[in-house]
């Protein structure tokens, strides 16, 4: 899809109301709903983040999102593909401001260069105790993305035309360190298996560019 008929459509999900939970939730491991449900006990004392569904012209004036496969260490989210984004931190005004800096820290986009369209809906991850507040992003020119070398392995630009294909939509068995072999709902995208948190987010973002595109 070309960028600047992408942008055009892209522009009317401002004034859209959101999917919400329900959405989300399609793509949610069954073993976890439980937990979901359970979050209002935990969430007085989660922490928060905030992530960015960054959109961008590639080098062919395309459009596409990117997301980033982040590093093995020993941690909940290790080697797992998310959307830039982190932790709040106090010198931060909001968490849209949190979103953006974690983006320019990760992957170089100076947060200038960012229009923050829509706020989405929050989730709340029990395995690691965040509510995460996700936002849409658009940047008017190619970025040179630069890694943070010790947050982020790679790079993974998904094509708006390929994101919004049905194929993509998969099953996959995983293990985790709460299950072995389980089952879960999944996107398959440029040959990675996005699930959990990440894939429920995306639900949101897949819906809402249905409406428009």
């Amino acid at each position: 899809m070309e960028f600047n008929t992408f942008k055009e459509s892209v522009s009317k999900i401002k004034n859209l109301e959101l999917p919400g939970e329900e959405i989300q939730l399609k793509m949610a491991p069954i073993e976890r709903l439980q937990e979901l449900k359970s979050r209002a006990l935990k969430m007085n004392n989660a922490k928060k983040a905030g992530v960015l569904a960054l959109f961008y012209p590639d080098a062919e004036e395309k459009a596409k999102l990117i997301l980033i496969l982040r590093k093995t260490y020993k941690g909940v989210h290790s080697a797992q593909v998310g959307f830039p984004g982190g932790k709040y931190e106090m010198e931060d005004a909001s968490l849209e401001a949190t979103a953006l800096r974690e983006t320019e820290e990760e992957i170089g986009v100076p947060r200038e260069h960012i229009t923050v369209f829509k706020q989405l809906t929050q989730m709340y991850i029990p395995p690691s105790n965040f509510i995460v507040q996700p936002y849409l992003g658009i940047t008017e020119s190619t970025p040179n993305f630069i890694l943070q070398e010790n947050e982020v392995e790679a790079l993974i630009e998904v094509a708006i035309s390929h994101f919004m294909e049905d194929s993509i939509l998969i099953t996959k068995k995983i293990t985790t360190s709460y299950a072995v072999s389980l089952e879960v709902p999944a996107f398959l995208l440029n040959n990675h298996v996005v699930w959990g948190a990440t894939a429920m987010m995306l639900s949101e973002v897949r819906q809402l560019l249905k409406q428009v595109l």
